[in-house]
């Protein structure tokens, strides 16, 4: 009898467990496509400022 209550008693708190865990999971799957934007976003500066430079820059033998 203690074990059937006891059964009882830690399958919601594994249940919570395993519904966090899900959504924990979710949540770093988004922070990482976010991520994935942001460093598109920065190389993609990077290149035109890059590209900037090198429009204004005279020949190095002129």
């Amino acid at each position: 009898m203690a074990k059937a209550l006891f059964g009882s008693v830690v399958a919601p708190a594994q249940l919570r467990l395993v519904e966090e865990n899900a959504a924990l999971r979710a949540k770093l799957r988004r922070l990482e496509s976010e991520l994935e934007v942001l460093r598109a976003h920065r190389d993609a500066a990077i290149a035109h400022e890059l590209l900037s430079m090198a429009d204004d820059s005279e020949p190095a033998l002129a």
